[in-house]
């Protein structure tokens, strides 16, 4: 196990929801309450991730990413299974997150840093390279409720690659900003984050394969294939992007039959 970054063992999430999504606004008002019902977001995960090596979590919209990626940091513990992390974690779980929005961008990045277990000292000596990186000067000491999504995903994005960690979590963090940043990012990741690992979760194949070395193709919060990149990114858009396209040509043309029969 010495080898391994993070492994999951059998690991399964599950979520209470609403049983119906008819459950309505006079459903509150005469206090009825809706029934819940049980709903796995990651159903028996087995997998490991060996240090220094670079992943990526492909899988559609509530496939079980983000999830699984909160696991793995630990602001989640799973249902069933076991989650172990060899090393420490840092980087940005999700657009802003962990950002406290009345305080600064240079407070924020203090809270930050002594949330990933750095001194005061050690947070100072980065902490001009974070503020360059992001490009951010003219707006470190506004409060974050005013930095735009972009703004944030540039000092989130700063912070991780220069505060010490040996594993690196990115959710999404190259959709938002600009093109000018976005290649400077991807820059960054192999300069940077050379020789950690690296979990990095994104909608954009060119990013991925940047990145990334493996990839886990995720479907319904199973994993349906761990293995090489351009492997697991063919699966996705040929086989689950496929079959998602026609459930939904399916489901339309449902709708238009009932419309044709009403009118």
């Amino acid at each position: 196990m010495e080898d391994y970054a993070i492994h999951l063992e059998n690991v399964g999430k599950k979520y209470k929801e609403n049983a119906s999504r008819l459950f309505n606004v006079r459903d509150k008002l005469l206090f009825r309450k809706a029934k819940k019902q049980d709903r796995w977001s990651i159903k028996d995960v087995t997998l490991s991730i060996r240090k220094g090596e670079s992943v990526a979590i492909i899988g559609d919209n509530g496939s079980g990413k983000s999830t699984l990626l909160r696991m793995i940091l630990g602001v989640t513990s799973p249902t069933t299974g076991k989650v172990t992390v060899n090393g420490r974690i840092g980087g940005l779980i999700e657009l802003g997150a962990g950002f406290q929005k009345e305080l600064s961008g240079r407070e924020n990045i203090y809270m930050n840093g002594v949330v990933l277990g750095l001194t005061e000292k050690e947070i100072d000596q980065v902490m001009d390279d974070i503020i360059a990186f992001s490009e951010l000067e003219h707006h470190i000491d506004k409060p974050i409720k005013t930095f735009s999504s972009g703004m944030k995903v540039r000092l989130g994005f700063s912070i991780a690659i220069h505060v010490h960690s040996d594993i690196v979590l990115l959710d999404e963090v190259l959709a938002v900003g600009d093109k000018h940043f976005r290649k400077k990012a991807l820059q960054a990741i192999r300069q940077f984050l050379k020789g950690k690992t690296i979990v990095f979760v994104s909608h954009s194949a060119h990013q991925v394969r940047a990145v990334c070395e493996k990839a886990i193709v995720l479907d319904q919060g199973e994993v349906v294939y761990f293995g090489d990149v351009d492997s697991a990114l063919d699966l996705y858009e040929n086989e689950i992007v496929e079959r998602k396209d026609k459930e939904i040509e399916e489901k339309n043309n449902k709708y238009r039959k009932k419309d044709s029969i009403t009118t």
